[in-house]
């Protein structure tokens, strides 16, 4: 097959741990990489964000990352890109010339409108196939972050559009198709592949990282509040009280390193602080992907605790180093991480509960081990990569075979851009 990807904003050569770099980059990366080994050509479209950046990069013999002009050639933040996705779209035509791909793969709601945008200028008698991988909907963020919620107001009814418009959607996680389903798109044609692991990079096998207590707790992902890391230190006090007060917490992630000066970094720092816990915190910012197995490895448990996640990938990555989770049951965390079997789910925004999840895992080797051991074996045999790209490939001969039974594209709804 080839096969298109457009991603406007997480381009899979990006670096991880900036705020608008994390899961999606690596998703894209990944998911390309394993197809393109399946035997199919991949060509990722993404925003150019720099004027540095070369039109096309050869990532292997059947994958290749092409760099299109829309917009300024700067960083922009995602919620401000929409207005470049028709842009976006004249790039991906241009690109495909005469040869449109078999099926193009919208990562994002605003990637979905130039996919669906390129789709419907394909030669005449031929209909471009468009699945769609939302990764975050707006409905959810809104739902949680209320008036902190960044996105433009046109997302409100683009998205559930696009999902609409689309010829497959692949949801990450079950919760997510209930979502789906209300915002009125039919369940029917969505097929669900969730995230995977790098089952070459992470595992239980290799050194870990040095720390300098009896225990360590490890926080990964970018910093920001809806990842809850404050509710990972808001549990220390009542960790002291259970009687593990030889604790550290270890956080990995964040735009501006260990100094503090990025503000969700100085407003956890300052939270520590108040807490009188501070010499138990250390917020080491962003390492060497390289650098994460060993870092996982080194530590008792994995705390995933955000008000909300899509899906996530650092689960996954702790279980394949053999490594428990305590996990907020939210979105597809209530997925991957499988209660008492692969780690511990705690209620939502619950400091208390997560405190109580993690004396439990600090109090029983016995029970660590076990986790562990199937968190380990769970991830080897669910979310492998090659696993998820063979789910991935069948959803798109779904569509393939869906459209093949019409010869133009639904008119998409809402406004036109």
């Amino acid at each position: 097959m080839k096969i298109s990807m457009i991603s406007e904003h997480a381009s899979p050569l990006a670096a991880l741990g900036g705020v608008d770099a994390g899961g999606q980059n690596v998703h894209v990366a990944a998911l390309s990489i394993a197809l393109a080994r399946r035997g199919h050509r991949v060509t990722v479209y993404t925003r150019r964000d720099s004027p540095d950046l070369p039109a096309t990069v050869r990532v292997q013999p059947r994958l290749e990352v092409v760099h299109v002009d829309a917009g300024p050639a700067t960083h922009v933040p995602k919620d401000e890109l929409l207005p470049f996705m028709g842009a976006l779209a004249d790039g991906v035509v241009l690109h495909w010339g005469g040869e449109p791909p078999d099926v193009v793969h919208g990562h994002f709601w605003m990637s979905g409108i130039a996919a669906l945008d390129a789709a419907r200028r394909g030669p005449a008698g031929f209909r471009v196939p468009v699945v769609q991988t939302f990764h975050a909907l707006g409905t959810v963020k809104r739902r949680y972050q209320g008036a902190d919620d960044t996105s433009p107001a046109e997302r409100s009814f683009l998205e559930p559009s696009v999902g609409r418009s689309a010829d497959r959607i692949i949801a990450t996680c079950s919760d997510e198709v209930f979502e789906l389903k209300s915002m009125g798109i039919a369940t029917g044609k969505v097929s669900i592949a969730p995230c995977g692991v790098d089952l070459e990079l992470f595992s239980s096998e290799g050194p870990a990282d040095a720390r300098t207590r009896a225990h360590r707790i490890l926080s990964v992902g970018r910093l920001v509040p809806r990842k809850g890391v404050d509710l990972v230190i808001r549990s220390l006090p009542y960790l002291r009280e259970a009687g593990f007060d030889d604790v550290e917490l270890l956080i990995v992630g964040g735009g501006a390193g260990a100094d503090g000066q990025d503000p969700e970094a100085r407003r956890l720092l300052d939270l520590a602080r108040d807490l009188g816990v501070a010499d138990q915190v250390e917020l080491r910012g962003q390492v060497p992907r390289e650098a994460m197995p060993g870092i996982f490895r080194s530590a008792d448990a994995v705390a995933c605790t955000p008000w909300y996640e899509p899906f996530g990938i650092v689960p996954l990555e702790a279980m394949a180093c053999g490594i428990p989770v305590v996990a907020a049951a939210v979105g597809g965390l209530t997925d991957s991480v499988v209660d008492h079997a692969t780690g511990l789910h705690v209620p939502p925004k619950d400091p208390e509960a997560i405190a109580g999840a993690v004396a439990a895992l600090l109090s029983s080797p016995a029970l660590r081990r076990k986790l562990g051991q199937n968190g380990e074996r769970r991830a080897k045999a669910r979310y492998s990569w090659s696993r998820v790209a063979a789910e991935t490939e069948t959803a798109y001969q779904l569509a393939i075979a869906g459209t093949a039974q019409s010869s133009s594209l639904e008119p998409m709804e809402g406004a036109a851009l």
